[in-house]
């Protein structure tokens, strides 16, 4: 197919079975050539990727949006078959596809998946056209990557939605049959003056007593726990706290609080606050066997719209936050997944319920509040827990951000540097809409070798924790050896106390700490950049 012409230019005629009359031969040239030009700006500007292939599956078109979606150049594809992209375990079926529409049928879809540049499979929906008279086949594919990541997050919702009525159910039979053990047991001591049956009672309702702390957890994951929600300082909250918290961790953790000077009012019931601290701060504790720093935050944080399309369950908005972060061994991905899950635990069987983060999940949701972990396997956690803000703060919040302005963009070409696809892609999005130039890397390594080539470079924007084993300060220590002065800014999902305590860390850059809004991000980089 001539590369003037448009995507579906040069089809004289579909198939004989359900296609539309021929009329080509009654349109005058120039509504040819417009529908010519029609075809061909819908394929330069599509959002979805475009590709005609011959029959042996070699891509001899291929639309702009390739590099959008699988970070391929036209030019990169064009040429090659389309083996070399498919993921693996989808090609029979594909194939399978292709030979369908070979024989006669007229369109199809077809979920495919294709391997991105930097190797994780895309999901695509496909709808394929064989055009006979030239042997090709003309396919529209539809990245499905945030939708599916969207259904997974209902799926999610909906598992614990359904797992928090079953808790409920059995706390609330569970709580009748304590109440039975444990009245039955006062009788029996009161009933009795053998001192060795009174112990044997008292030993029974103990023992209700600690089942009955325990069915009040799980209660509390159901959201059918009862509250005494109030507006309150959260700040107040986190001080006493913090006093109680000392004399629960060991000497070898260093325990930490920093507190905001202009913290709204949070609405919520204090003293669940407290209990959810309290059992942020034992799972902290024990995720630190050989000791280590332990610090507790609390700021304001602006949820986003941007934020909450990729939390379903979050209502954008203004939030009083207070955040654990630890220094210990870190959750890998399976076991963030799971995390409030109730009896979920990756302790040894009597050191603990799997109760705790449950408990605070169904806290928070019950207080129409948020709670997100952000974790990385060997460098530690941070919780951060989001309140809604009371009367008066939400209604000074929300003025203050109505008379928000976006800061103006500056002109320069930054160098991403991040290691998951998804923040990357959102990244370079703000920075794309802001007019700044991008460029990408998935690690250190890869940020390094486009350093040193002559790409030019006014900014290094990288995540502190990279794969490989090369954190964002060390990347910026090679990166300066190369080109000196380089400017900088750091990003976590730590808080910058806890990124600036690291003595590696250049105390000198800015960190901007997720989520962030694009205007922290605007704002941030014309500061880095002036």
């Amino acid at each position: 197919m001539h590369s003037t012409s448009g995507p579906l230019s040069g089809v004289k005629r579909l198939p004989e079975s359900g296609g539309m009359p021929d009329r080509a031969e009654t349109t005058s040239p120039d509504a040819v050539e417009t529908i010519r030009a029609i075809n061909q700006r819908l394929f330069d500007t599509s959002l979805d990727l475009i590709v005609v292939v011959d029959r042996r599956g070699k891509f001899l078109r291929v639309s702009p949006s390739s590099l959008t979606i699988l970070n391929h150049r036209p030019e990169e594809m064009i040429g090659r078959s389309g083996i070399d992209l498919i993921y693996a375990e989808d090609l029979e079926r594909t194939r399978e596809e292709m030979r369908l529409a070979r024989r006669g049928l007229l369109t199809r879809n077809f979920d495919c998946r294709y391997v991105h540049k930097d190797g994780h499979p895309v999901s695509l929906n496909w709808t394929g056209i064989w055009i006979a008279e030239q042997e090709q086949h003309f396919f529209i594919g539809r990245d499905m990557t945030d939708r599916l990541k969207l259904e997974g997050q209902l799926r999610h919702a909906q598992k614990m939605e359904s797992i928090g009525q079953l808790t409920g159910g059995i706390a609330h039979d569970f709580n009748n049959l304590l109440t039975v053990i444990s009245g039955t047991s006062e009788i029996l001591a009161e009933a009795t003056s053998d001192p060795r049956l009174r112990s044997l009672a008292s030993t029974i309702r103990e023992a209700a007593d600690h089942g009955a702390q325990l069915t009040q957890r799980m209660l509390a994951f159901a959201r059918k726990q009862p509250l005494q929600s109030r507006d309150f300082d959260l700040n107040d909250v986190v001080r006493r706290t913090a006093e109680a918290l000392k004399r629960m961790i060991r000497e070898d953790i260093s325990l930490s609080c920093v507190l905001a000077d202009d913290l709204a009012t949070a609405f919520a019931d204090p003293s669940q606050v407290e209990d959810a601290l309290l059992n942020l701060v034992v799972n902290a504790r024990d995720a630190m066997p050989k000791g280590g720093r332990l610090l507790i935050e609390t700021a304001n944080v602006h949820l986003d719209e941007r934020y909450a399309s990729e939390n379903a369950e979050v209502t954008p908005g203004d939030y009083a936050a207070v955040m654990v972060t630890d220094s210990g061994t870190g959750m890998p991905a399976e076991v963030i997944e799971r995390a409030f899950e109730p009896f979920f635990t990756t302790k040894e069987v009597g050191q603990g319920t799997g109760l705790g983060l449950s408990m605070v999940y169904g806290f928070m949701k019950q207080s129409r509040g948020h709670i997100k972990i952000y974790s990385e396997f060997g460098h530690g956690t941070s919780i951060k827990l989001y309140f809604p803000c009371g009367g008066d703060a939400l209604a000074a919040a929300n003025a203050a951000t109505d008379g928000a302005e976006m800061h103006a963009a500056t002109s320069g070409t930054i160098l991403v540097v991040e290691d998951s696809s998804a923040v990357r892609k959102v990244v370079c999005e703000m920075l794309d809409s802001l007019g700044y130039k991008i460029v990408e890397a998935e690690d250190g390594i890869s940020a390094l070798s486009i350093l040193r080539s002559d790409q030019p470079i006014d900014l290094l924007f990288t995540d502190m924790i990279l794969p490989k084993g090369m954190t964002g300060a060390v990347l910026l220590r090679e990166a300066r050896k190369l080109r000196p002065g380089l400017r900088a800014v750091f990003t976590s999902g730590y808080s910058e106390h806890f990124i600036k305590g690291r003595e590696e860390v250049d105390a000198n850059v800015p960190l901007l700490s997720k989520p962030y809004r694009k205007q922290q991000l605007a704002e941030m980089l014309s500061k880095a950049l002036s």
